[in-house]
């Protein structure tokens, strides 16, 4: 079985400077474990660098938290099902919304249990994943703060996950004005300015975050140490937090094009093809189903991943510096999505090293 080492103390060190990078400039970092399905000890070490807030976006991964003993502030940043309501409110402390009904069944809810949650709506200021289009967002935000009262702590953006993209200090000025013009209509504060997440941490380093963005939302950067959007590792941070192994089950010397017609594969997708002449091509016991082949990043020299099926990985080890024989093992650091496979699936083997 494919065995993913675990660094927790690594991930440890990479809150620790962000969560202070961050603090310069104001702003309150919410750690998001959703990656590791809401691993208590990866939270823990973020927890003992300083952060206060934890983020996931499945309730079951909040339960796995609140089992392990985690009592602290608790962000949901997904809104969940209308039937995961009712456990919801006794869990999570705060919740992103981006519609005014799930955010009333939340409201009330929550009543019924004695609890007080509060809300962070969403505004989309142009990545079109959730939240209210800017452009609409004065007449439905209006109805939020006048429908959750104060409970309505903040509102917030995301920028990268599915659009691409970028942080600018003029995206983030569209969600201050928005909430200024809030704030005026209703005579509600607006607390929280929820701008931000691995994505934004460039505008951090160049001191360009407008006055007033008061959190940003990390994942990536603090367990990968990487930012995808910016195709950068992230300054301060390390990147050896996750190391995979898989088994070499062949070992043989190949043609670098398949012979035939090409259509598509497993996946619907159509490969192309160089011709490299003969390779010495090693396939591992790991594939689709446990990672993305696209975010497999060999640690031995010269190894060369070139496509993956559900179940095989292929790698081109013909200028490896390392000879390799059949039944040793080859790794690799994997990027956010490669990780967030790996941690999902049963197949992979988690094992924790307590070094730095």
């Amino acid at each position: 079985m494919p065995v993913i080492r675990i660094f927790p103390a690594r991930i440890g060190q990479n809150a620790q400077h962000l969560r202070a990078l961050c603090q310069l400039r104001g702003i309150e970092v919410v750690g998001v474990t959703k990656v590791t399905l809401g691993d208590p000890i990866i939270a823990t070490e973020m927890l003992s660098a300083g952060i206060r807030i934890l983020g996931e976006s499945r309730l079951a991964n909040v339960e796995r938290l609140r089992a392990s003993g985690i009592s602290h502030h608790m962000v949901l940043l997904r809104t969940p099902e209308s039937r995961e309501i009712s456990r919801a409110v006794k869990l999570v402390d705060t919740f992103l919304v981006s519609e005014l009904g799930p955010m009333r069944a939340i409201q009330e809810a929550a009543e019924e249990t004695g609890r007080r949650c509060t809300f962070i709506y969403m505004v989309d200021t142009g990545d079109l994943r959730e939240g209210v289009h800017y452009k609409n967002a004065s007449k439905e935000l209006t109805k939020a703060a006048r429908l959750a009262g104060d409970s309505l702590s903040g509102i917030g953006t995301n920028l990268g996950c599915y659009g691409g993209i970028i942080a600018t200090p003029e995206k983030f000025e569209i969600l201050l004005h928005i909430g200024r013009k809030i704030e005026k209509k209703t005579g509600q504060k607006i607390r929280v300015y929820s701008a931000g997440n691995t994505a934004s941490l460039p505008l951090v380093e160049e001191k360009t975050v407008p006055e007033g963005i008061n959190q940003f939302r990390l994942g990536e950067s603090i367990i990968c140490g990487t930012d995808v959007t910016n195709n950068r590792d992230v300054p301060g941070t390390r990147q050896d937090t996750f190391i995979m192994s898989a088994e070499i089950i062949e070992l043989k010397t190949k043609p670098s094009v398949p012979e035939g017609l090409i259509g598509q594969d497993a996946f619907g997708r159509k490969p192309v093809f160089a011709d490299k002449g003969k390779q010495l091509r090693a396939i591992l016991n790991v594939g689709e189903q446990d990672i993305y082949s696209g975010g497999m990043i060999p640690l031995d020299k010269g190894a060369e991943v070139l496509h993956a099926s559900s179940d095989h990985l292929i790698v081109d080890v013909s200028k490896c510096e390392k000879t390799l024989k059949v039944g040793q093992t080859m790794e690799f650091r994997l990027s956010y999505g490669a990780l967030l496979r790996a941690m999902t699936s049963p197949f992979v083997e988690k094992v924790y090293e307590h070094t730095s």
